[in-house]
C-alpha cells in the first residue's frame, strides 16, 4: 500500500464534501495538476482507500424514519457468520464487532416498527443469535460517517 500524503488526504477531503465536484476544480484549490487529482483518485481507488462516490441523502424525508442500534449476542465461532448474513440485510447500514456485554452491534434503518420488528424476530430465528437488545433512536442529533 502507498503512503497516504496531505495532498491525498485533502483530495479525499474535497471528495467527501462533494463528490460531484470536477478534477479540474480540486486541481484548482490545492494548486496541483488535473493530472495530478485524477492519478491520486485513481491510485486510491485501486487501494481500496476510496470505495466509491455516492451522494448522502436524507433517510427520513426517503421514509426510513426509523433509525434501531440492535446488540447481538452470537453462540461460539459463528460470530463472522451471522455478521455478514446481517450485514447483507438492506435495512442495516453499521455492523460490528464489538467488546462488552455483546458480541456484535448493528445499526438499521426502517420505514415501520413491523419492518423492525420482522427483522428482528428473523434475526432471533438465527440458531447461533443468543439474544438481541433493541434501541430505538428518538432524536438523531449527528449522523456523519465521513472520514474528514
Amino acid at each position: 500500500m502507498t503512503e497516504i500524503d496531505e495532498t491525498d488526504v485533502e483530495i479525499v477531503k474535497k471528495l467527501e464534501k462533494n463528490a460531484r465536484g470536477s478534477f479540474r476544480e480540486i486541481a484548482e484549490e490545492l494548486n496541483v495538476s488535473e493530472g495530478t487529482v485524477y492519478n491520486r483518485v485513481k491510485k486510491m481507488q485501486e487501494e481500496g482507500i476510496i470505495k466509491g462516490f455516492s451522494a448522502r441523502t436524507d433517510s427520513m424525508k426517503l421514509g426510513k424514519r426509523l433509525v434501531a442500534i440492535i446488540g447481538l449476542r452470537v453462540n461460539g465461532g459463528h460470530l463472522v457468520e451471522v455478521e455478514e448474513e446481517l450485514a447483507e440485510e438492506e435495512e442495516i447500514r453499521c455492523a460490528y464487532d464489538v467488546t462488552g456485554e455483546y458480541d456484535a452491534m448493528v445499526i438499521g434503518r426502517f420505514e415501520t416498527r413491523a419492518e423492525l420488528n420482522e427483522f428482528v424476530k428473523t434475526t432471533l430465528s438465527n440458531k447461533y443469535v443468543e439474544r438481541t437488545t433493541t434501541h430505538i433512536v428518538l432524536n438523531v442529533v449527528k449522523e456523519d460517517f465521513r472520514t474528514f
